[in-house]
C-alpha cells in the first residue's frame, strides 16, 4: 500500500473525488491545548501534511483541497473546558491536541473515537513510534491517539553552585550515574542543597525549586520511594501509603531545612523560570521542553556549562530514580462526520513523519517519538535532544490513562499541600488520600 491509502476510509474517499467533477473543499480545525510560541507545529504540523496531501492527489490527477484552521489555548483549564462544551454542541474541532490522559474519561465519554479504525499502526510511519508510547495512547484494547511528542521530567541542578561548595568536574559529570544507580538520593540532595545555602552561595528558602503548581511531575517523587500508579495486569489504580508518606515526608523535611520555602507552591511560572534560568536554585526539577524556554525567552546562555541534568533521585531502597514522560496526543472527535475523520486520521499520520515531528522537537525541545526521528540530521544535530534522549528517555513512564485516575490525582495532590504547609503530618495526609480514594472509587483501586 502507498502512504497515503494507508486508511481504507480514506481510499474510498478519494476514490470517489476522483470520480466527481470538481473536487469538495474540506476544512479540517485542530484544537490544542498547552501550546504557545514555541510549539506551534502541534497544528503547523497537520497543515504541513494536508499540503502534502493535495499535492499528491494532484500528481494522481485527483482534485483534493483541504483547508486547516488551528486555534491554540497556552493552558488546560480553558482548552479542556472548551472541548467538552464543543463535543456536547457536536462541533468539537476534527482534531484535538491533548494529554493522553484524557483519553480513558473522553473515550468513555463518547468524545472522541479510536483513530486505528482510520489508519494502519503496522505500516510507516506510525510502526516506527515508540511502543511505550503507542501505549500511552491505548486504552481498553483500542489504540485512540497518534503520540505527537513525547518528554522526559527532570533534576536539574546548577553547575556553579556545585562547584563553589566545592564538587569536583568528574563527581558533578558523575552525578547522573550515580543517581540511576541508586547511590544519590532525594535526601542526598536536600543536603547539598541546604550545604549551598549554608555557605552562602543559593540565598535561603532557594536550594530546592520543585514545581510551583500541580502536574504530573510530583508522580516522579511517589515512584521514588516505590509507588505504583496501576497495577499493570488488571488497570486497577494503587494506593500504596508508604510511598505516598515518604513522598510527602520529603517535602516536609525539605521545608522544615528551609531549602524550600512553605509557600512555594502557587509561586508565578515566570518568577520560577527566571530563577531557573538565572541560576538562583541550588536543584530544580521540570521538563526537557524547558531548556527552549529558558534559553530563548528567560536569558539562560551556557545551558550545558551551567546545568546539570538527572533523573529525579530515589528516596528509599523501595523506589528508583525515574522520570516521567506526558506525551500529547493527537484525538480524532466523535463529532465528525466519517469524511471528516478518514481525512484528519490520514494527516496525523502524515504529519507523525520522522522529518516533520522533528520541527516540532527541535523548536519546543521536546523528544522525538520515533527511533528513526533521531537520525533526522536536525534532530540528530540538536545535542540536548540527542543527550535527553540517551540518558533520560529510556528510564521513563508514564500516568495511566485510567478514566478514574483524576480522583487519585487530586487526592494525591491535597496531600501533598497539607503536608508541605505542615497543615496534616506526612502520615496523616497519606491516610486521609487512602480514605479518600478508596470511598470514592471502592474496589476499582488497591490500597497497600
Amino acid at each position: 500500500m502507498t502512504f497515503h491509502m494507508k486508511s481504507a476510509a480514506l481510499a474510498a474517499l478519494l476514490g470517489s473525488v476522483a470520480f466527481a467533477a470538481a473536487a469538495e473543499d474540506y476544512t479540517i480545525t485542530v484544537w490544542s491545548g498547552g501550546t504557545g510560541d514555541s510549539s506551534n507545529y502541534r497544528i503547523d504540523a497537520i497543515s504541513i501534511a494536508a499540503e502534502q496531501m493535495m499535492r499528491e492527489a494532484k500528481v494522481r490527477g485527483e482534485d483534493l483541497n483541504i483547508t486547516v484552521e488551528g486555534q491554540a489555548w497556552s493552558g488546560w483549564d480553558d482548552f479542556k473546558q472548551a472541548v467538552t462544551l464543543a463535543s456536547e454542541a457536536e462541533n468539537a474541532p476534527d482534531i484535538i491536541v491533548s494529554g493522553h490522559e484524557d483519553i480513558g474519561p473522553w473515550s468513555e465519554a463518547g468524545l472522541i473515537r479510536p483513530i486505528e479504525d482510520y489508519v494502519y499502526f503496522d505500516t510507516w510511519p506510525l510502526n516506527t513510534i515508540y511502543p511505550n508510547l503507542i501505549q500511552t495512547a491505548s486504552f481498553n484494547g483500542q489504540i485512540w491517539g497518534v503520540p505527537q511528542d513525547a518528554e522526559a521530567r527532570v533534576m536539574f541542578w546548577s553547575i556553579p553552585a556545585l562547584e563553589a561548595i566545592g564538587w569536583s568536574r568528574d563527581e558533578i559529570e558523575s552525578l547522573a550515574d550515580r543517581v540511576q544507580s541508586g547511590e544519590f538520593t532525594l535526601a542526598d540532595m536536600v543536603d547539598t542543597v541546604k550545604q549551598m545555602q549554608d555557605e552562602g552561595v543559593i540565598e535561603p528558602g532557594m536550594g530546592f525549586g520543585p514545581r510551583v503548581s500541580n502536574g504530573p511531575d510530583y508522580w516522579q517523587f511517589y515512584q521514588s520511594f516505590g509507588g505504583e500508579m496501576a497495577d499493570p495486569e488488571t488497570g486497577k489504580l494503587i494506593v500504596d501509603t508508604a510511598a505516598l508518606e515518604g513522598m510527602y515526608g520529603f517535602f516536609a523535611d525539605a521545608v522544615e531545612q528551609d531549602v524550600v520555602s512553605q509557600t512555594h507552591l502557587g509561586t508565578e511560572w515566570d518568577v520560577w523560570h527566571q530563577n531557573a534560568a538565572a541560576g538562583n536554585y541550588g536543584a530544580w526539577h521540570g521538563g526537557t521542553w524547558h531548556k527552549a524556554q529558558w534559553q530563548n525567552q528567560f536569558g539562560l546562555e551556557d545551558f550545558f556549562g551551567e546545568v546539570q541534568y538527572t533523573l529525579i533521585p530515589a528516596g528509599n531502597e523501595a523506589g528508583r530514580a525515574n522520570s516521567i514522560t506526558h506525551p500529547l496526543v493527537y484525538l480524532l472527535s466523535a463529532t465528525s462526520t466519517e469524511d471528516e475523520s478518514a481525512i484528519a486520521a490520514e494527516l496525523i499520520a502524515m504529519a507523525s513523519a520522522p522529518d516533520i515531528n522533528a520541527l516540532h522537537a527541535v523548536k519546543s525541545a521536546h523528544l522525538g517519538i520515533s527511533e528513526d526521528e533521531t537520525q533526522v540530521p536536525l534532530y540528530a544535530g540538536d545535542e540536548w535532544l540527542a543527550a535527553a534522549s540517551e540518558r533520560l528517555a529510556p528510564h521513563t513512564n508514564a500516568i495511566p490513562n485510567n478514566s478514574d485516575f483524576g480522583t487519585f490525582w487530586t487526592a494525591m495532590y491535597q496531600g501533598l499541600e497539607s503536608s508541605w504547609t505542615g497543615a496534616t503530618d506526612p502520615a496523616e495526609a497519606a491516610q486521609n488520600v487512602a480514605d479518600s480514594v478508596k470511598k470514592s472509587l471502592g474496589d476499582n483501586v488497591v490500597v497497600r
